[in-house]
């Protein structure tokens, strides 16, 4: 057994801050989910034009399937990246570990802007985005599990759902963000030289903010929960603690496949769809976007203190009865006369849905973990479920459209993740189950 014994010139634990430092140390942790969302959803939004400059074809539908699947490419590399860092993190801190993170991040994002395009280098061009995807996605396996983790473990007692509740929140000011840059570019560039190059505005603009994000993450402290561990685990045994407790990890992946695939279908999938599907203005999608943004924002907070007062399994059984019945309808029921109207209706009702089941999910998935392993059993089942769910929502929404000809079809694929989110809910919360033996231990 090894005594974790903290030096004097370490930095009060954020359990002793006032409520004004935890504010302070809740925008420091979720710096790095900002840059992370702000990435990923302008290379959704910009994918009708990333796909001509790094995947021309001859076919409009092959080029952007090539770059959904570079896309979702990034997300088969989270998986790997929650096993490596995620144990690192359990291993070194939550802080070493999210500064780490970051780095690998903020790698990725420079390197997508500023690569050129296919007619400068050739066949080089899609496999130096296809790097910056992949090293984005091996960093993000663990971020979010590192800022879910480190949020609830300074959490006060009894606010837990709340704070971790703003790991999500922070992303959707990114999105909010983006949204309202690409509502600005629309409006001051001409077609011809957002295809060109204005595109990549947005993207050196998160290069530029990556120095001050640095210098919010290096002033983060340590957990008192983590410093009061005797024992930290090396590696080999983090990874014999997930094997032996895969049946949580395969019910967390599928706890998460309803919140991760209604994200990416109403933030990175919205304006491409309602462009090339719904044939509805830019300008439409893009302020769209902007309010589903704003009602994440509310409605997160709002899940997490829910679910602090009544209980996180109420909520994730409500809200995946309520996307099972109504996904499909509401989609067809926007592809049968489309309008600027129904499409902001019915991504505020899928808003609803994420906001509440997202708040309560993510403090549920950090509860159920075995603490020795909470960063990296979080990361791997979250990245699993991104992997396989959300990452590829853009591109599986796409081919549905394509293979059944309805605009609507969309509807299924979201109405699949809510069964597998109720039958993880009602796995996980049975007698006896994970949640109910590890609440009053997490």
């Amino acid at each position: 057994m090894e005594t974790n014994i903290v030096p004097p010139t370490t930095p009060t634990s954020v359990a002793a801050q006032t409520p004004r430092s935890k504010v302070a140390a809740v925008l420091r942790v979720t710096s790095g989910n900002f840059l992370e969302q702000f990435d990923f959803f302008l290379f959704g939004f910009y994918a009708t034009y990333i796909s001509k400059v790094f995947f021309p074809t001859d076919s409009d539908f092959a080029s952007l399937m090539l770059t959904f699947a570079v896309f979702g490419a990034g997300f088969l590399m989270r998986p790997l990246g929650a096993i490596v860092l995620g144990a690192y993190i359990d291993k070194v801190g939550r802080r070493k570990g999210l500064i780490v993170t970051l780095t690998l991040m903020a790698s990725g994002t420079i390197l997508i802007a500023c690569v050129p395009g296919y007619g400068t280098i050739g066949a080089l061009a899609p496999l130096l985005v296809l790097l910056g995807r992949l090293l984005q996605g091996f960093s993000a396996g663990a971020e979010l599990g590192g800022v879910s983790v480190y949020l609830a473990e300074m959490a006060t007692p009894g606010r837990k759902g709340f704070y971790v509740s703003w790991q999500s929140a922070s992303q959707q000011v990114a999105i909010v963000v983006a949204a309202a840059l690409g509502f600005a570019l629309n409006r001051m560039l001409p077609l011809e030289t957002l295809h060109a190059w204005g595109w990549r505005v947005p993207f050196f603009i998160g290069c530029l903010i990556v120095p001050f994000l640095f210098m919010l993450r290096r002033s983060l402290q340590e957990t008192e929960a983590f410093q009061k561990r005797t024992h930290h685990p090396s590696v080999g045994e983090i990874f014999r603690s997930m094997a032996d407790n895969w049946r949580v990890v395969l019910a967390g992946m599928l706890l998460v496949a309803m919140t991760t695939t209604t994200f990416y279908l109403i933030t990175v999938y919205t304006p491409t769809f309602g462009k090339t599907v719904l044939k509805l203005s830019t300008e439409d999608s893009l302020i769209v976007t902007l309010f589903v943004g704003i009602a994440n924002f509310i409605w997160l907070p709002i899940g997490g203190e829910l679910s602090d007062r009544i209980g996180r399994k109420p909520l994730l059984l409500a809200i995946t009865i309520l996307a099972i019945l109504t996904a499909y309808p509401s989609m067809s029921w926007l592809a049968s006369a489309p309008s600027f109207g129904r499409m902001l209706a019915v991504l505020m009702w899928f808003s609803f849905f994420f906001g509440i089941y997202n708040g309560a999910m993510v403090v549920s998935l950090t509860e159920v973990m075995p603490v020795e392993v909470r960063v990296a059993g979080f990361s791997l089942a979250y990245s699993l479920a991104t992997a396989i769910f959300g990452g590829f929502t853009p591109a599986v929404s796409t081919y549905l459209i394509e293979v059944t000809h309805d605009k609507a079809a969309p509807g299924y694929w979201l109405s699949f993740a809510a069964v597998c989110g109720l039958i993880a809910t009602l796995a996980l919360y049975r007698r006896g189950g994970a949640a109910e033996r590890m609440m009053d231990t997490a």
